[in-house]
């Protein structure tokens, strides 16, 4: 049977071993093979899997629905997300995918794919699983094979090319989480001259130190325990599959990851003025603000990493982050989310700057924001719901911004204000954000947009009167 709840906006993700049969990730080969032209001539599709107990048998039966539709297989090994997008640029294959749970549980895997240098998603991932469930794959005259091809050194000298370290003595610490970025992380530094303080940088997909995820601050308190002792500027964090990064300054703060956008935009701008800078709905009103003060121009966009390369491409902007830890570079790099360059790049910044990550940000005007809040709502009523959130703040006479969901201003130019209600892409779950320069003028806002929400989720819950 084949799970169509694994088909996300972005990727095919579910329980391996419930979710992920052998026979659905050998369906879900083939299918993406026929979907790329397996039928019409030879194809190449590069392929690498992420350190996780279950992706060697993914990988077996992947490969058997690749080839048998016709596909030749460049089997990468075994590395993080990045790490095949550099393989697919690098190769010029025609296709990729990479075997990966990213951030989720251990015993969860997936599938995230490339057509092209493109990111494969939404209708393409829907359109896949239809064909899966239809079962009509190309039937080519001859099998596809497999080849393998050692990526590591070739990936390093692409991650490392351009970087500028400026005091190689920099102290630091790396806490990869036992996921598939560590060893190719340390790699990249040591490359570099540079002496990373090694944490949980061994591959282990059963996770054994602490969950990989790290927007979670208690997944960061064996990094700001370490940054602690030994005295570090900065403390390193990779997700399960090192396209999401992580920051703890020499305090023990956790720097979001619109907060390191800042000191991203910042020096990128000094290099590239007027630079097109990019960030998503969740981010702080701060962002926008400072790239605006530094001559760049900010754009407010849709979170979703297929979504943001593709408006990145569109208003050809050299830099792109998420709340979450996604950070694309296009300046210098090839404008995906890859960690490992993002680390790099920070530390690029800190090695010419004495002062601390908190000196740094000093003059960004303090506000008081929420996490990411996340409120079950059914997947058959969450579009109207945010729909109705956006109707009644419009009428109300506020701003409100629609590009994903609803991002309402409750604040002036001097004092930002705002909350935000959006309909999450992979589940039955609303997200919601606040930000204003006191926190009881954050809360109050909570307090007004929750109620909205809640008065709009029971009438649609209800049905029709």
């Amino acid at each position: 049977m084949i799970p169509s709840h694994a088909f996300r906006e972005y990727d095919i993700r579910g329980v391996a071993d419930r979710d992920l049969t052998d026979d659905v990730a050998r369906r879900i080969g083939a299918g993406f093979a026929t979907m790329l032209g397996g039928a019409s001539g030879p194809i190449r599709v590069a392929v690498g899997r992420d350190c996780r107990t279950s992706s060697d048998r993914l990988m077996t039966a992947l490969t058997e629905g690749l080839t048998g539709a016709g596909a030749r297989v460049v089997d990468v090994g075994v590395g993080p997300t990045p790490f095949l997008y550099a393989s697919v640029h690098a190769l010029s294959t025609d296709g990729g995918v990479m075997i990966t749970g990213s951030h989720n549980p251990a015993d969860e895997n997936g599938f995230k794919m490339m057509r092209g240098k493109a990111s494969f998603f939404g209708a393409e991932i829907q359109a896949l699983r239809k064909l899966v469930e239809e079962g009509r794959f190309a039937a080519p005259k001859t099998r596809g094979g497999v080849e393998r091809a050692d990526m590591s050194a070739r990936y390093v000298e692409m991650v490392t090319e351009g970087i500028r370290i400026a005091d190689a003595k920099i102290k630091f610490v790396l806490d990869a989480g036992n996921g598939a970025g560590g060893p190719l992380g340390l790699a990249c530094m040591r490359h570099l001259g540079l002496r990373p303080d090694a944490l949980f940088c061994e591959m282990d997909g059963r996770f054994p130190n602490h969950h990989p995820d790290p927007t979670v601050p208690k997944n960061l308190d064996a990094l700001v325990a370490r940054v602690a002792q030994t005295g570090a500027r900065v403390g390193i964090a990779y997700d399960g599959d090192a396209d999401r990064i992580g920051a703890v300054d020499a305090n023990g703060d956790v720097i979001w990851g619109d907060k390191l956008m800042i000191l991203f935009s910042r020096a990128l701008l000094a290099e590239h003025p007027g630079a097109a800078i990019l960030g998503e709905v969740k981010c702080s009103q701060t962002l926008y603000d400072d790239i605006a003060k530094h001559g760049g121009r900010p754009i407010l966009w849709k979170t979703g990493h297929s979504l943001i390369k593709a408006k990145m491409k569109e208003e050809g902007a050299l830099l792109a982050g998420e709340m979450s830890g996604h950070l694309f570079f296009a300046d210098r790099y090839f404008g995906y989310d890859d960690a490992i360059y993002a680390s790099l790049r920070l530390l690029e910044i800190l090695s010419r700057d004495p002062r601390s990550i908190s000196e740094m940000l000093a003059d960004v005007p303090r506000t008081f924001a929420t996490p990411e809040l996340r409120v079950d709502c059914p997947d058959a009523i969450k579009f109207d719901v945010v729909a109705a959130v956006r109707s009644h703040f419009r009428s109300s006479g506020l701003p409100v911004i629609d590009i994903d969901g609803a991002r309402i201003s409750f604040g002036s130019e001097h004092e930002p204000a705002w909350g935000l209600v959006r309909a999450s892409n992979t589940g039955p779950v609303l997200v919601m954000r606040f930000e204003a320069t006191s926190e009881a003028r954050r809360d109050t806002i909570r307090a007004e947009v929750e109620r909205v929400v809640a008065d709009a989720r029971a009438r649609f819950s209800a049905g029709p009167a």
